[in-house]
């Protein structure tokens, strides 16, 4: 197969992505990591997350190795399935894995650097923190490009010469996106299982009880609360977010491919679009990310500004470059499709405003929630949760527009819905997710900064660094709080969008499904009671065909059970948190009660056994909601066909998309509305109202970094599920 010269730009951009990475840590790494016992409190995080992080990849290994089993004995014994499939998954877990390890790694040994940094200066400690945060996006991006190069080569070798190369080497390629998917749940759930355990068993016990300030080194759940800052906001984050990169570019492909499918020529240049569009997005990120500074005293608006300047300075670069990549390819209507990417750019601006108008203690709504505290923690709630729900209307209304705007924009504004305006209307609905994702180095680079100045306030506050440094540190804290929610709503709406083009990829996974079952004799006979030609017929005929329509049950049935399968994984992880919160809780007060001395300062807590706590129930309980995220898809698909995975999957997709929204918002609202209070309003901290907004920040703790961030998993490991499955779909479950 030819590939285009053009093409080995990606890689070469992968390199670069991981070279800066290894610069920023280099960097990061020879900073001060300040006096004898920041080092000490920095060390006891590390020790915690790398052991965690250890037993987490011992469970998830083990289901891996399980499901590989399952697809190699579905590929060459019964047949139903590619072969490569197996090897595709274990690379995209690994990756996924990997991606999620080095951004740890970088955490933990940025924030006591962070904190050090801090007692210079404000700007020094949001450069630190923030180049560290770029470790993360750069290590993304960059073993996501590297993975998708090293498989389009390898397939293309093997696939030489054969008509269907494209469709199947793209197709394939998507599998990969399952084990990436497998693994972000699992990080994302054990994560948030064990973070917000610790967090909760430290503010109730901690904050309200005892009154004694946050991340105090009295708190036996201090370090254990650290650590889980970093398993499951940062590596649970960039197992995530390399999945909804990958899955964006590759299913954008997969779609560029089935839509020029008669054109070999122009069918390249489509796979291929996406994979330049994300490499030029990695040099153009590195810009924004060098524009990232402030000054002494800069007020929240202030570091949000200083962050928006890199952010919307790369954004603004990636919409001109699109222009000109697509005109130099010769994309047909390349202009229009252009527009797709810029329309998916626009979006991901659009819901990162709304998430800081919703969360940031700079507005209204969060403010509103911080007065609400001079009534009681009840009307903190009831206030929160109204926010969070009224929050959901921009996203939705944005992503509903973008939707439509890139699919007109893509197929020339046809409203015919031929199967050529379909087909080529979500190729614009694909490569606008990949627009979204294009500045994933420096987005997540805002993201992963949160947590690593979350920690370099605990580590000031341990180590008694003084009041002008723990404002400083409360400074980025606050602002990692915000930055932190419009990263979740950047993960949110790129996975609507995605999911929504992992559709069509799975109308294309049935297709050579049953070309494939074709091939080996079996005979298709439609409603009609004519035999069915797989390898002749378009998407239409295929929606024909499977009847997926409004007045079969069968998509009805499915898109009920999409819409209570993320009702039913949030029960069950928020479940989670509150049981092994309660063990948390219970710890906390045995050491306060049994170890005399603690809150006078004179006896070291027990942290270790608090870390073994949260441990322990993480991974005990993070493997029912993960293994109902795979098992669900399965069970419809070979219950109710293909018409009602199809409406397993919208009702997923509508239903997840507006509940993650609504959950990270009110989480994000409530914790700045804490924030809001401890800088002196509302009576300050100690007082009734602090404790009233104590008690918000622990009901949103699991809504904003446990169940609400894993909903965007889950709607896009259920089309990935399914897309693996369809093989096994189309043999028995019609």
């Amino acid at each position: 197969m030819n590939i285009p010269s053009v093409f080995w730009l990606v890689p070469v951009a992968s390199v670069v992505a991981l070279g800066m990475a290894w610069f920023f840590f280099r960097q990061m790494m020879g900073e001060d990591e300040g006096t004898e016992r920041m080092k000490e409190i920095a060390l006891h995080v590390r020790r915690g997350a790398m052991a965690y992080l250890k037993q987490q990849y011992k469970v998830v290994g083990v289901v891996f190795v399980v499901l590989a089993v399952i697809f190699s004995f579905m590929a060459y014994v019964l047949h139903v399935q590619n072969p490569w499939v197996p090897f595709a998954f274990l690379t995209g877990g690994f990756f996924s894995g990997l991606a999620g390890f080095f951004g740890m790694k970088t955490a933990t040994y940025a924030s006591a650097r962070t904190a050090n940094a801090a007692r210079q200066g404000l700007n020094r400690g949001l450069k630190v923190a923030f180049r560290s945060g770029a470790v993360m996006g750069l290590v993304v991006v960059g073993l996501g490009l590297l993975d998708i190069a090293i498989w389009f080569v390898a397939l293309s070798y093997f696939y030489e010469g054969d008509n269907m190369a494209l469709v199947t080497i793209t197709t394939t390629m998507l599998t990969f996106g399952m084990g990436a998917s497998t693994q972000a749940l699992f990080a994302r759930v054990g994560g948030g299982i064990y973070t917000k355990a610790a967090d909760v068993g430290a503010d109730l016990v901690g904050k309200v009880e005892a009154n004694i300030p946050e991340d105090d080194p009295r708190n036996p759940a201090t370090i254990a609360d650290n650590v889980g800052d970093n398993v499951g906001d940062v590596a649970g984050m960039g197992a995530d977010l390399y999945e909804s990169y990958c899955g964006s570019i590759l299913s954008t492909a997969a779609l560029g491919a089935t839509a020029f499918a008669m054109n070999p020529d122009m069918q390249m240049r489509a796979v291929i679009a996406p994979m330049i569009i994300a490499a030029i997005g990695i040099f153009l990120s590195l810009i924004g990310i060098f524009l990232v500074r402030t000054k002494e005293g800069a007020t929240m608006r202030d570091l949000l500004r200083s962050l928006g300047l890199g952010t919307n300075v790369s954004a603004v670069l990636i919409a001109a470059a699109s222009f000109i990549i697509l005109y130099l390819l010769q994309v047909d209507n390349w202009l229009g499709v252009s527009f797709s990417v810029l329309t998916g750019l626009v979006a991901g601006v659009i819901i990162g405003q709304a998430t800081e108008y919703y969360t940031s203690q700079s507005y209204k709504p969060t403010q509103q929630i911080a007065e609400a505290a001079q009534t009681g923690s009840a009307t903190v709630i009831i206030k929160g949760v109204g926010t969070g729900m009224i929050s959901t209307m921009v996203p939705v209304v944005t992503i509903s527009v973008a939707i439509m705007l890139s699919y007109l924009c893509a197929n020339g504004f046809d409203l015919s819905v031929s199967a050529q305006s379909i087909s080529t209307g979500l190729y614009g609905i694909g490569i606008a997710a990949v627009g979204m994702l294009s500045t994933l180095g420096i987005t997540l680079a805002t993201d992963a900064y949160g947590p690593i100045a979350d920690n370099a306030g605990g580590n000031a506050e341990m180590s008694e660094l003084g009041e002008e440094v723990r404002h400083r540190t409360d400074a980025l804290d606050a602002l990692g709080n915000t930055t932190a929610a419009t990263g979740k709503g950047f993960a949110i709406g790129s996975a609507a969008l995605t999911a929504l083009a992992l559709l069509a990829s799975y109308v294309e996974e049935i297709k050579i499904a049953m070309v494939r079952a074709a091939d080996h004799g079996q005979v298709f006979i439609d409603a009609a009671g004519e035999a069915f030609n797989p390898a002749a017929a378009n998407m239409i005929d295929y929606m024909n065909f499977f009847q997926v329509t409004l007045m079969n049950p069968k998509v009805l049935v499915g898109a009920f059970i999409g819409g209570m399968a993320a009702f039913l994984f949030c029960g069950l992880t928020m479940g989670a948190v509150g049981r092994a919160a309660q063990s948390m809780v219970e710890e906390v007060r045995r050491q306060f009660r049994e170890i005399k001395g603690i809150l006078e300062g004179k006896a070291t807590p027990d942290y270790g056994r608090c870390v073994e706590i949260s441990t322990k129930s993480a991974q005990r309980e993070m493997i029912f909601p993960s293994l109902l995220a795979i098992l669900i898809p399965i069970v419809v698909g070979l219950l109710l066909g293909v018409a009602g995975v199809m409406g397993l999957l919208v009702g997923g997709l509508t239903a997840g998309f507006t509940l993650a929204v609504f959950m990270a918002n009110s989480g994000g609202a409530w914790d700045n509305a804490k924030k809001m209070v401890e800088e002196g309003n509302f009576g300050g901290k100690g007082s009734a109202c602090h404790k009233a907004t104590i008690v918000g920040d622990t009901v949103g703790d699991p809504f904003k970094d446990t169940s609400g961030p894993s909903l965007n998993i889950l709607i896009k490991l259920m089309s990935m599920v399914s897309i693996v499955m369809a093989g096994l779909t189309v043999a028995f479950g019609m």
